[in-house]
């Protein structure tokens, strides 16, 4: 099986594999079970294929309320707890200022301009697997 490959972790969300890094993306409303779903579901495939990282682009997305900003939190707190690391790229200018309104911090979220910087900045802070020993960060 090639690098890249669809893997759809659930029916209404694409996710792509790109070596040690699952790409979502996520295109209009995201319904509040289809949230809940995608949530477990990332973390079941973390787990499953040893990824080291979650890119989550939401830049189809106009509106973020304080339910999806608490499950862009959750999924962060739980890659971080399976040794992956999350990035959200192409936030909209909107979408930013009603986070901070709405006093939604996202801790353990990092974020980027664009998917291809979420990219790079998951390259250069991958843990990495030391043989027969947790995973640790890179220097």
């Amino acid at each position: 099986m090639s690098d890249a490959y669809l893997r759809p972790v659930t029916g209404h969300v694409p996710v792509l594999r790109l070596g040690d890094v699952l790409l979502v993306t996520l295109q209009g409303d995201l319904h509040d079970s289809t949230a809940q779903q995608l949530q477990q579901d990332l973390a079941e495939t973390i787990v499953r294929t040893g990824v080291r990282g979650v890119l989550i682009d939401i830049s189809g997305v106009e509106i973020v309320d304080s339910f999806l900003g608490r499950v862009l939190a959750e999924i962060a707190a739980q890659a971080k707890l399976l040794a992956a690391r999350t990035v959200v790229a192409g936030m909209r200018p909107a979408v930013a200022i009603t986070l901070v309104e709405l006093g939604l911090t996202l801790p353990g979220l990092r974020t980027a301009l664009s998917t291809e910087a979420g990219m790079e900045l998951l390259a250069q802070q991958t843990p990495v697997t030391r043989p027969g020993g947790p995973r640790q960060e890179s220097p």
